[in-house]
């Protein structure tokens, strides 16, 4: 069964992304990244390549011809990203609502700004899974 783990209070989604990604790429773990739209994608793919000037997180777009072989792939709402999808180790969701396609990952990474919308749209897909009897395990990302 998939894991899930909620990180609330994420006062920076991007950084707190790029932090996740790192630890998941040192344990040598893939990463899958949906987005809203293509836009957020292609923003967060910046700031995975170009955030820290020493050093880089190596990602590519859901289609993209070197996806098989790329352990971040980064997709969105509206992609092929679902066809796309070679792995089944990490998801980190930004959307507000959650993925049809998430139980067939290992993991669920759920994030949840300060804002009020944020925050609505978080307490439904967390009642969803809850309700579907995932374990979910909540991480304050302002005590860490």
């Amino acid at each position: 069964m998939t894991r899930i783990d909620f990180y609330f209070n994420v006062a920076n989604k991007q950084q707190l992304v790029e932090n996740l990604v790192e630890a998941a790429l040192q344990k040598r773990r893939q990463v899958t990244i949906f987005t809203a739209d293509e836009p957020s994608a292609l923003s967060m793919s910046e700031y995975l390549w170009q955030n820290k000037a020493e050093s880089f997180l190596p990602n590519v777009q859901s289609g993209n011809l070197h996806a098989p072989a790329t352990r971040v792939v980064i997709g969105s709402q509206g992609s092929d990203l679902i066809s796309d999808l070679l792995q089944d180790d990490m998801l980190v969701n930004l959307t507000a609502a959650e993925p049809s396609f998430f139980s067939r990952f290992t993991q669920l990474v759920e994030l949840v700004g300060d804002d009020e919308e944020d925050k609505v749209a978080a307490r439904a897909r967390y009642k969803f899974y809850r309700d579907r009897g995932y374990e979910i395990k909540n991480i304050n990302d302002a005590q860490t």
